[in-house]
């Protein structure tokens, strides 16, 4: 039989609105008295009943979190750093992996607008924000990512079109000319990034090349081992690359070492999201590096504004700062 509010009450020696009222962080009550009910939810093992909470309050306490690839090192590393600033303000976080598909998204969404969650935190790849409107309609959502919001919902994202500059520009002060680029093709993620490599090439006076310009079926080790052997296959190979997130990058150097080519001296590699895995490969990897704490802790704040009405103004945007971290990928 489930324990009871009032079997709670009876264990610690108080009344069943003495347990509710700690249960419920009621001010008005003494640490002894608090200490006593505590003890005996303990002991009994006691649930609250999350439901009856959230009607009382008027919200559960409860935000979703909807990622591509929970198996994703960035994904997953991100999630961590979002459940971490949720869990500071109290707030549970309940994660959702969409897979990129467009139909997984409005799922995703259309399922989380019951009385479980408070917002959303959404990083969405095929979905465009202007169709989102109608699934989200009652809850507040926070968009990461590439896509801009377009005026109707917050957004928090790095400037991929500056960072992806800086990455090119330093492999090119490394007097690199024949400069590669590895996931240009199929997401926004990919075009933004693109943006920036083209216009660091172009100030630096470097003509682009179409077939340094791969893209890959996907975002993913093997994307990146496939595409870097398909640019070492060229009649000129490149003498350094630039792969659009730290997995392309991995496998890029995978084959890069399969070939029998040294990093950095015959192929400098650079990539985007300073995973853990780059840091500790050797060589190690030279990154652009969102600083994925202020990203958490803003989005989580900019969703919790809005659930509370605290901040009733326009939709905000809001930029990652980012450092780019030179590691012997690049400099040896």
């Amino acid at each position: 039989m489930a324990t009871r509010l009032s079997d709670v009450a009876a264990r610690a020696g108080v009344s069943v609105k003495t347990v509710s009222n700690v249960i419920n962080d009621y001010p008005h009550i003494t640490a002894r008295t608090r200490a006593k009910v505590e003890a005996a939810i303990a002991a009994l093992d006691y649930t609250p009943n999350v439901s009856a909470r959230s009607l009382r309050k008027g919200r559960s306490d409860f935000i979703a979190l909807a990622i591509p690839e929970m198996g994703s090192p960035y994904f997953a590393e991100l999630g961590a750093e979002i459940s971490r600033a949720a869990k500071r303000r109290g707030i549970t976080v309940l994660i959702d992996q969409t897979e990129g598909e467009a139909d997984a998204e409005r799922v995703v969404l259309d399922g989380m607008r019951g009385q479980l969650i408070d917002g959303i935190i959404f990083s969405p790849l095929a979905t465009a924000p202007a169709k989102l409107t109608s699934v989200a309609i009652g809850k507040p959502l926070v968009l990461l990512g590439e896509r801009p919001a377009g005026g109707q919902f917050d957004r928090v994202a790095v400037n991929s079109v500056q960072a992806s500059y800086d990455a090119t520009t330093h492999l090119i002060s490394l007097g690199r000319t024949r400069i590669a680029a590895i996931g240009v093709g199929g997401t926004s993620t990919g075009a933004v990034r693109r943006k920036g490599y083209r216009k660091a090439l172009k100030d630096a006076g470097l003509r682009h090349d179409a077939a340094l310009e791969l893209a890959g079926s996907g975002y993913h080790r093997a994307d990146g081992a496939a595409a870097m052997r398909e640019l070492l296959a060229l009649p000129e190979p490149p003498d350094a690359v630039f792969c659009f997130n730290d997995l392309m990058a991995l496998g890029a150097l995978r084959s890069l070492a399969d070939a029998g080519l040294s990093v950095p001296e015959d192929v400098a590699v650079a990539g985007f999201d300073d995973i853990e895995d780059g840091r500790f490969h050797s060589p190690s990897l030279t990154t652009v590096s969102p600083d994925k704490e202020w990203l958490a802790d803003n989005a989580v704040a900019l969703l919790l504004d809005r659930i509370t009405g605290d901040d009733n103004s326009a939709h905000r945007d809001l930029t990652v700062p980012y450092t780019l971290q030179i590691r012997e990928s690049t400099a040896g």
